[in-house]
């Protein structure tokens, strides 16, 4: 099942990817929590920190949300490098970046252990019916 990660009350994890969810930025909170050094990240599919108990479908709510120009927000389990996980309350949003492209900005901070215990079921459900 891997090691959980418990985000601390101060951690705050940013990334941001061009449009098509490619990592361009990444801060020290999330490298530290995901395990991956800057470099390891940079070029990257954000999706390399998807973990196999996230359902499908929360994604794709995440993709039509942004790709209109809405803010998501929702819990995500992602996987840490070394086969682990953690758990994040996320908020992502389309904005233009410095250089005149678009792309998403995504914060995440820690989940409360109530939030983790609904989404954990509510997700295995959702998975059941893939």
């Amino acid at each position: 099942m891997g090691k959980e990660t418990i985000l601390d009350e101060y951690a705050f994890l940013v990334s941001e990817t061009d449009e098509k969810g490619i990592i361009k930025f990444a801060n020290n909170d999330f490298c530290k929590i995901a395990e991956y050094s800057l470099d390891e990240l940079m070029g990257k599919p954000h999706n390399m920190v998807r973990h196999k108990d996230m359902p499908k479908i929360a994604f794709k709510d995440l993709w039509d949300t942004v790709k209109k120009g809405d803010i998501w927000t929702g819990y995500v389990k992602n996987a840490t490098k070394n086969g682990g996980y953690y758990w994040v309350y996320a908020t992502v949003y389309p904005f233009e970046s410095c250089d005149g492209s678009m792309g998403y900005l995504s914060c995440r901070k820690k989940a409360s252990e109530q939030e983790i215990e609904v989404y954990e079921k509510l997700y295995k459900e959702l998975i059941a019916k893939e």
